[in-house]
């Protein structure tokens, strides 16, 4: 579906006591929502403080970016834990990063690495983060894979759902996510980038990485700000976008 109005995010706050990960203060100029990470994949109090401030300055969108506990492999490895406590640790980061945030407010939420990609095909995951979102603030907005089936899981229990597609990843043919593990699954190209972008947002479709047209209903675009290259892809996404009379502007203006 065509879009004349988009929401661009980014991961960030994705830094860790001494170790500073990503362009935080370089990106946040260029995009409209930002998913923070609320300590359990990246993040801590001071972290999530600093960047909660950071957005606020900007005037961008805060959502919360829970993960699984996987500090060491950064939220991206398979984990089995029981819904009931996914659920729980969902509440409790959504909890721990609005309480830093200026009006104790959140815009959205937004699963991080394998909890988001496990949600979108099993449906006890994506039922259980739902729960926990409803539970805290049933007026947050979830930030979903467009096209999965996680999303109409989300609508039918009465959630604000905002569909999401990746400027910087390569999809399979049936609109999932490529596994990092495999060569061409994260791109880095800024030109390939925002031609892809202005596609899945003016046309309606990307190429999966087997070259099968892909149907994509975007609301949100999301650039990752552990590129090494992001600074140039926002910059270049964000003009591509509103060159081609896209507006860019936060989830809670559009859903």
């Amino acid at each position: 579906m065509a879009k004349t109005k988009v929401d661009f995010n980014s991961d960030i706050g994705e830094s860790f006591g001494q170790y500073k990960l990503g362009l935080d203060e370089e990106i946040i100029g260029n995009v409209s929502s930002a998913n923070i990470a609320c300590g359990f994949h990246a993040g801590d109090p001071m972290w999530m403080h600093k960047t909660v401030q950071l957005a606020e300055k900007h005037g961008v969108g805060i959502g919360a970016h829970p993960s699984y506990p996987d500090l060491r492999g950064f939220g991206r490895r398979n984990m089995s834990i029981d819904p009931q406590e996914i659920k729980n640790d969902v509440i409790y980061q959504i909890g721990a990063l609005t309480a830093f945030t200026a009006d104790k407010k959140l815009q959205h939420v937004k699963p991080h690495g394998a909890m988001y990609n496990n949600a979108v095909n099993d449906e006890n995951i994506a039922k259980a983060i739902c729960d926990a979102i409803i539970e805290v603030d049933s007026d947050l907005i979830l930030l979903a894979l467009t096209g999965s089936r996680w999303v109409s899981i989300a609508k039918d229990m009465g959630l604000k759902v905002a569909q999401e597609v990746f400027a910087d990843r390569a999809i399979n043919a049936d609109g999932s996510l490529v596994s990092r593990a495999i060569e061409g699954a994260v791109i880095h190209d800024p030109d390939v980038i925002a031609e892809r972008t202005l596609k899945m947002v003016t046309e309606g479709y990307i190429t999966s990485i087997s070259g099968e047209y892909v149907p994509v209903d975007a609301d949100s675009v999301c650039m990752h700000g552990d590129n090494p290259v992001a600074v140039g892809i926002a910059k270049q996404v964000k003009s591509a976008l509103e060159s081609a009379g896209v507006e860019i502007t936060p989830l809670s203006e559009l859903i």
